[in-house]
């Protein structure tokens, strides 16, 4: 048996599905359109198969002859449902790589299935939620009484197709931050300067996954997530309410992801490889004190490659959890540093 790779012809997919084959891990490559999956096959070598995530009967056989399915196609709002379905009722393990608050919070809610079908359900192998829930981890065992963690990001870079048609979903829901275990979404986001070693960085909140499961990770009940401020992020956060209203609306959305495709698929996968992002986390307990920590890895979607392919093939070999967790729950919070390109460092 192999490792299912579902949504191999996307910007991601296909940079997992390169990286497969240069490290000889075996894959099979899968997503819905044949015409886009064969050129592929052909490079890499490997067997793709077609099925929609509408065929319930094609899908249960595709998932039911692997062990392990790597969900890669997005937006997850409306594809993991079918692909998870498929999974616990074929008791094959489910990994994916979303980063949408809405369904770490339903895949919580398979625990007990998970559990009775013996397998692992993770979403987050990639850069969300990777890199930030080893650090959050780290944080808390450092220390055990923290009330409050932050997590910051600098140099995320160019996003992909999928990850701008994930992000214009939710342009009208606000800014999730969790407060006393419950996550509450602000209508103005957040904003704090944030010290990257001596660099004084000014941020703004974002809804990341962290704040759906740094939660569970850790224990911690107040957690907010910070972006370097950017050209576009401020042109996002800046824009009028009838506006956000506006490109919610159906009709909103299919012009937003018109002008999507209209962009390059992606960043270019050399400079992924060269690029560096850095993660700042602070913790604080309830008397103030506060301490720092900075990882640094290398470029998202590179990443999310490597910690996706790292983490099927541990699970394909034996190593997980039945039930619903996320990845250092399982991995422990020195995982990140087990991948190359990346470096923690406890500034304070």
């Amino acid at each position: 048996m192999s490792i299912l790779l579902y949504g191999a012809t996307g910007y991601t997919g296909k940079l997992i599905a390169r990286m497969a084959r240069e490290r000889g891990i075996a894959v099979t490559l899968a997503g819905r359109d044949d015409s886009k999956l064969a050129p592929l096959a052909a490079e890499t070598g490997f067997a793709h198969a077609a099925v929609g995530l509408d065929d319930t009967s094609g899908l249960a056989e595709l998932v039911g002859r692997h062990d392990v399915v790597l969900h890669i196609a997005g937006p997850f709002s409306r594809t993991a449902r079918p692909m998870v379905e498929a999974c616990l009722a074929q008791a094959t393990h489910y990994l994916d790589i979303t980063g949408e608050i809405a369904v770490f919070e339903a895949h919580r809610g398979l625990d007990a299935r998970a559990r009775e079908a013996g397998v692992m359900v993770m979403s987050g192998v990639g850069f969300d939620i990777v890199p930030s829930d080893c650090l959050a981890l780290h944080l808390k065992e450092r220390m055990p009484a923290a009330t409050g963690l932050v997590l910051a990001m600098k140099g995320m870079g160019q996003m992909s197709h999928g990850t701008a048609k994930t992000g214009i979903e939710a342009i009208n829901a606000g800014t999730a931050v969790r407060r006393d275990g419950r996550i509450d979404f602000l209508k103005v986001p957040p904003r704090q300067a944030m010290r990257f070693g001596n660099e004084e960085v000014p941020c703004v909140g974002v809804s990341w996954g962290d704040v759906a499961t740094a939660y569970h990770t850790t224990g911690i009940a107040n957690i907010a997530v910070y972006f370097e401020s950017t050209k576009m992020l401020e042109q996002l956060v800046g824009m009028p309410g009838w506006l956000r209203w506006l490109f919610a609306t159906a009709p909103g959305q299919a012009f937003l992801r018109r002008q999507i495709e209209k962009l390059p698929e992606g960043p270019d996968p050399e400079s992924q490889k060269q690029g560096s992002t850095q993660i700042l986390g602070i913790v604080t307990d309830a008397q103030g004190h506060e301490m720092r920590s900075l990882l640094t890895t290398p470029g998202g979607y590179h990443l999310t490659a490597l910690t996706a392919l790292r983490i099927a093939t541990e699970v394909e070999g034996g190593r997980f959890e039945p039930g619903t967790h996320n990845p250092a729950q399982v991995f422990g919070s020195d995982f990140i540093t087990t991948i190359d390109g990346c470096t923690l460092a406890d500034t304070a």
